[in-house]
């Protein structure tokens, strides 16, 4: 019997769950809701003037070979190399029979990690790493200080009832106050001890100072099977025109496979019926509302919209969902005509820049939070990759606060004379252009009445037809595999009629479900 499906959001777990309903080739109509006229949520590419900027940085890695199989039936791996490496003449790996990125747009490239912390004017690797040039970034008398502080959190475990003594019982309290409580506090808008420690269990995993050095003497020795923890990885895939072309190509495929898609169609109500299930879904397009009915819903929209959306809610799940906190933030793309930061590395770029994807930013005397060099993430992402750098200033901001509400020219202003103080460019005569980006609710945070989710979900679930997925659906940090994997478990309910939705919640929250199994 045909049902008719509806999915709110067209990111990237909204539109995996459309794509395998599809895929299976049911009777099912399957129709997904997309409140912008954008696809992949804060995964999408923004195109400006012939550079493109990827919001947020997306590495396409993961663990779960379901997932890595996913994205190359998708986008198929290079076979040969991409115009940066070719013009070096870098090494790269290479898949037999997978498309020139020369001739080609459809392909994801093979890129190298390379991230590092900018902190007391000097670079540091992240995640940070055992090696000489860290000691004689941090001075011997620092160094003495991080090997006692990290031996008194070894022998000596904090309740980890928040963020900051999760950090200290992994790093040490000096190395915490050095690398982790400040950038935490401007991320979050919260000191460390104010947010839930379950953030640092999804995000950092099993990453430590333990796991830092299982890493290098591995490394060192060729332990054959090495596990590496997410956070240090040193290869990813990446889309050739960015992360956002992934979810515009399986869109596409979507409405290929009899899909429907309807941007700017904001969704407003779900209304639930005297048996406690969804029978119709209310989106305003174009200044009308209408009504849909449905026989299933999927939402990848903001819990806290979805909760408060629907009829009857008990007012302690209201009070929850009402008190679900998020962090927004903006980005400035900057095109300059080059960067003064040198490269000291042995590393081989175009215009020899700095070969960073991105730099965490730590130096107190500024706001910036994280700054990408979108020429290392993919040369095709900049119009000129050889005479010029485009990069993405990212900070960290609550909708509606000052930064928000700041005209686009005085917050690009702000962060070139942020990008003078922290020596990054020479003068404002060396930036060519400058665009402002704004994303609303990009990191659903944990604290307020994050506490009490779990009251929440209880009540989302009892309804039976709703299903709830993604970063946002989900109301946790997800990496965009994780969000992923909540759609191939939703969209397996409904094909075999599994009531309990416990599988799709459980997404993350173990160690070892990220960590298992063969990464790409």
């Amino acid at each position: 019997m045909s049902r008719k499906i509806l999915i709110i959001g067209a990111g990237p777990a909204g539109l995996t769950a459309a794509y395998e309903l599809l895929k299976n080739k049911g009777d099912d109509e399957v129709i997904v809701y997309e409140e912008t006229g954008d696809i992949g949520g804060i995964s999408k590419t923004v195109t400006y003037k012939g550079n493109r900027m990827d919001m947020g940085g997306h590495r396409f890695f993961s663990k779960v070979p379901e997932v890595n199989k996913w994205w190359s039936e998708i986008l198929p791996v290079q076979g040969a190399k991409p115009r940066d490496d070719l013009i070096l003449d870098r090494q790269t790996r290479l898949c037999e029979g997978g498309p020139d990125p020369e001739k080609s747009d459809e392909v994801m490239l093979i890129r190298h990690r390379i991230s590092r912390i900018l902190f007391m004017g000097r670079f540091f690797d992240y995640p940070i790493s055992m090696k000489m040039d860290t000691f004689k970034n941090m001075g011997f008398v620092n160094t003495v200080k991080v090997g006692f502080s990290y031996l008194g959190s070894v022998f000596h475990k904090l309740p980890e009832d928040n963020l900051e003594n999760f950090y200290i019982n992994r790093f040490g309290r000096r190395l915490y106050s050095m690398f982790f409580e400040y950038y935490t506090e401007n991320l979050w808008g919260r000191h460390p001890r104010e947010i839930d420690a379950a953030w640092g269990a999804q995000r950092v995993k099993g990453l430590s100072i333990t796991a830092v050095f299982k890493d290098v003497f591995s490394k060192l020795f060729n332990v054959k099977g090495r596990k590496v923890e997410t956070s240090l990885i040193e290869e990813f895939s990446y889309p050739k025109l960015g992360p956002g072309q992934l979810w515009e190509v399986t869109a596409e495929k979507i409405e290929n496979m009899g899909g429907s898609i309807i941007k700017h169609a904001c969704v407003k109500r779900l209304n639930k019926n005297s048996e406690g299930y969804i029978d119709s879904l209310v989106y305003e397009k174009d200044g009308k509302e209408i009504s849909e009915a449905c026989d299933i819903v999927i939402s990848s929209m903001p819990l806290k919209d979805l909760a408060l959306g629907i009829n009857d809610i008990p007012e302690d799940a209201a009070r929850i969902a009402a008190g679900l906190p998020y962090r927004d933030y903006m980005t400035v793309g900057v095109l300059v005509k080059k960067l003064k930061l040198k490269n000291t590395t042995k590393i081989k770029t175009l215009g020899d820049i700095i070969p960073d994807c991105w730099i965490y930013v730590q130096e107190r005397k500024v706001k910036l939070g994280r700054m990408q060099i979108y020429n290392n993430w993919s040369p095709y992402l900049v119009e000129d990759p050889e005479n010029t750098v485009w990069i993405g200033l990212e900070y960290f901001v609550q909708e509606n606060d000052e930064f928000w509400n700041m005209p686009d020219s005085d917050f690009a202003d702000m962060a070139v004379k942020e990008m003078l103080e922290l020596d990054l460019i020479d003068g404002k005569e060396d930036v060519l252009d400058v665009h402002v980006e704004r994303v609303k609710k990009a990191y659903p945070a944990y604290f307020d009445t994050y506490d009490d989710i779990d009251r929440l979900i209880s009540f989302l679930d009892s309804i039976p037809n709703l299903y709830c997925v993604g970063r946002n659906g989900q109301h946790r940090y997800n990496n965009m595999d994780h969000s992923m994997c909540t759609s191939f478990e939703a969209v397996k309910n409904i094909l075999n009629g599994t009531a309990d939705k416990s599988n799709i919640w459980s997404v993350n929250t173990e160690k070892e479900y990220h960590e298992g199994g063969s990464g790409q």
